[in-house]
């Protein structure tokens, strides 16, 4: 049933990416509306579930939490490398600004297939999750398949926005889409054979929450109202946290 269930899941992350490419005439409410998901899905579910999961502490800290700002301080090292690397073998290509970008605007594309690599990741624990849920009995497993398969949706459309905003081919993009797709589907399945601790759960949905969050924060949303500053992409931005608002609700 988790399999069959996370089929849906697969449905509806390609629709997902499918909506992100088909509206490219709209760049900036397309950003603002995946950077309202972004926080959302941070906010109001991954870093909840991670509390719930992974609740140690260490030193007088929740262990989700030190993941969580562990992972937005190396999405942040990362990038930085990355456009370290990139402005000292660009040449006349021209150096890396501030924000991760060459002279001309030129994001690091590494950066983009990294973070959908995470986005991939998110969606193989999400497809285990079910799996585990459905292991727990019927209810839970419904509960859980609301969720996932409703995020999902966010997911697919995360993913093809931001390889593609980081500079990377359509191919490329798709690519990573067809991979975010799937993971829930092979993580259900890995779970006829073994079932994933909760706390290493937990601890995983913190730092990749920590990541979401600089990814949405540093780079999504800023680049959404630098050329077109307006209140639709305001507005889309809230949209997309109060849909996530909406999801978790119901998946409750």
């Amino acid at each position: 049933m988790a399999v069959i269930v996370a089929l849906g899941a697969f449905l509806m992350t390609l629709a997902g990416g499918w909506t992100a490419q088909r509206v490219t005439d709209r760049r900036h409410l397309v950003l603002g509306l995946a950077g309202g998901l972004m926080l959302g899905v941070v906010g109001l579910d991954l870093l909840p579930e991670a509390m719930h999961a992974a609740g140690s502490e260490v030193f007088g800290v929740p262990l989700a939490l030190l993941l969580f700002v562990g992972g937005f301080l190396v999405a942040h090292c990362v990038e930085r490398v990355l456009a370290v690397r990139q402005a000292s073998h660009g040449g006349e290509n021209g150096s890396a600004d501030g924000h991760g970008h060459g002279d001309h605007g030129e994001r690091v594309p590494q950066v983009g297939l990294t973070a959908a690599a995470a986005m991939v990741g998110h969606s193989l624990a999400d497809g285990v999750a079910l799996g585990a849920a459905f292991q727990v009995g019927g209810g839970m497993g419904v509960a859980v398949a609301l969720a996932v398969i409703t995020h999902d949706f966010a997911d697919g459309f995360n993913t093809y926005t931001l390889t593609r905003l980081y500079g990377n081919a359509r191919r490329k993009a798709l690519i990573m889409l067809f991979a975010d797709a799937v993971a829930p589907v092979v993580g259900a399945a890995s779970t006829l054979l073994f079932t994933l601790p909760e706390e290493p759960l937990g601890a995983y949905l913190g730092f990749f929450g920590g990541v979401l969050l600089y990814l949405a924060a540093a780079e999504i949303l800023p680049e959404a109202h630098h050329k077109h500053p307006a209140l639709s992409t305001l507005l889309c931005t809230v949209g997309g946290v109060a849909g996530i608002w909406l999801v978790v609700g119901l998946a409750d």
